[in-house]
């Protein structure tokens, strides 16, 4: 009988063990991104917790969390079972915060970004006012139509379709409960908005694509010889695992650690600088660091993204949340109506020029569109690039920023064409190729 006991305390001892490293960290991430969504979506773009867990949060194990919403105090519990409860809090001008463990009851000491949201008295997309209805004799409108009607079939997901051509807007289909106002997550697309502010930075001749010795941490290691085009290349080498079915580099940095940057900055070499593209957030996260590091003080820093880029050129739509320690996660976590998202892509399309200020050098447009060494052709300065075809349809200068779950601002530079798709599906259920050919055929 003693035998008995004992094998059976044995196994009792061996599941928990198994349960405590495999399960209950799963559990953490599964209620960190629930209450972070919704919490997001709620206080942000003004959706209903019934509506995400429907649709943004139906992915594999979040319908595990049950989420318990407060308005008074703008946040979301999550919980599965009666394991790893999270909390994520929403603050004015910084977005949904998630709480760290044992921080619940603490205060959120982050200043508020200052904000210029003066109206530009210029047609939308160069301003704010209502955009000329425009009538191209060279556009074959029942094509572009066709082949928007073919993005909004019910098994695509999608949310919204913009074109502008010419810098006019010439097509606009929303899904059904959003419209023109509805504020979209752009997710990774984000990560080309914080290339656009190193951009501006660069203007200003306060950073520069070849300088090394980035951080403190690297200085006493062959890490200082990383660059900055070499992060904003996902070329630096850093080891990096980006894979968001399991318990990794990428899903720890987004719904564990406080400070996000951190993830990355204290990885080591897997690869060498310039030889070793890996598309990572964490490379992201870790500009975002970097960006803050230029500033005296943090009130700067968070001002510095919408005084100088996003509210200079109208997108005040947009915003672009913070971690618990206040720095934007550059990664993902970019927040704008589709016409403001088209509005970026325009502004790409004008070479960093808007209404008359070259607020980004053209120069470093042209470097946003180099491929980098090892990416096949497929990424650049923190855009996606067609140079490798991946888009067999799509002219080889195209190129784009992306996010899960197939959001899109695609630029056309020779066709004068930005194109933005937001939804729910990716290319590998909807086929954004023949989206594409459709509306270039329409231009033929």
């Amino acid at each position: 009988m003693k035998h008995i006991l004992k094998f059976l305390t044995l196994i009792i001892i061996l599941v928990s063990v198994y349960f405590y490293f495999a399960l209950y960290p799963k559990f953490d991430i599964i209620n960190g991104f629930s209450s972070k969504s919704i919490a997001s979506h709620k206080f942000i773009a003004d959706r209903s917790q019934s509506q995400t867990e429907k649709e943004d949060n139906d992915i594999p194990s979040m319908n595990l969390a049950t989420s318990t919403l407060n308005e008074k105090d703008k946040s979301v519990n999550s919980k599965v079972v009666i394991f790893k409860n999270r909390t994520s809090k929403f603050k004015d001008g910084l977005g949904a915060i998630l709480i760290p463990h044992g921080k619940e009851n603490e205060p959120i000491n982050i200043p508020k970004p200052n904000r210029n949201k003066q109206t530009i008295n210029k047609p939308y997309p160069s301003g704010n006012l209502k955009p000329i209805d425009t009538i191209f004799n060279t556009i074959d409108y029942a094509k572009i139509n066709k082949a928007i009607d073919f993005a909004f079939e019910d098994k695509h997901k999608t949310r919204s379709v913009l074109v502008l051509y010419k810098g006019h807007l010439i097509s606009e289909k929303y899904a059904e409960n959003f419209d023109k106002n509805s504020i979209i997550l752009g997710w990774s697309m984000t990560k080309s908005v914080t290339s656009t502010i190193l951009g501006v930075l660069e203007k200003q001749e306060k950073v520069n694509l070849d300088q090394k010795f980035l951080f403190p941490i690297w200085e006493d290691d062959s890490r200082k010889e990383i660059t900055l085009k070499n992060l904003l290349n996902m070329n630096s080498g850093l080891e990096w695992l980006e894979d968001y079915g399991k318990i990794c580099d990428v899903t720890k940095m987004l719904f564990i650690e406080p400070k996000m940057s951190k993830v990355q900055l204290e990885k080591q070499f897997a690869g060498k600088p310039n030889e070793s593209w890996n598309y990572s957030s964490g490379t992201t996260n870790l500009l975002s660091e970097f960006i803050r590091n230029r500033f005296g003080t943090h009130q700067e820093y968070l001002d510095f993204w919408y005084t100088e880029f996003i509210d200079k050129i109208g997108m005040h739509s947009m915003l672009i949340e913070t971690d618990y320690s206040g720095t934007y996660v550059g990664s993902s976590y970019g927040w704008a109506t589709t016409r403001d998202w088209a509005k970026y892509g325009q502004f790409y399309l004008q070479n960093g020029m808007w209404n008359g200020e070259q607020i980004i050098n053209k120069s470093w447009v042209d470097f946003t569109k180099e491929p980098t060494n090892t990416s096949n052709g497929d990424y650049g300065g923190h855009f996606w690039l067609n140079a490798g075809k991946y888009f067999k349809d799509a002219p080889e200068n195209m190129y784009s920023a992306n996010g899960y779950q197939g959001q899109r601002v695609f630029i056309l530079p020779t066709q004068e064409l930005v194109i933005v798709r937001t939804g729910l599906k990716s290319s590998s259920d909807f086929d954004m190729n023949l989206f594409l050919k459709g509306i270039l055929s329409s231009l033929e």
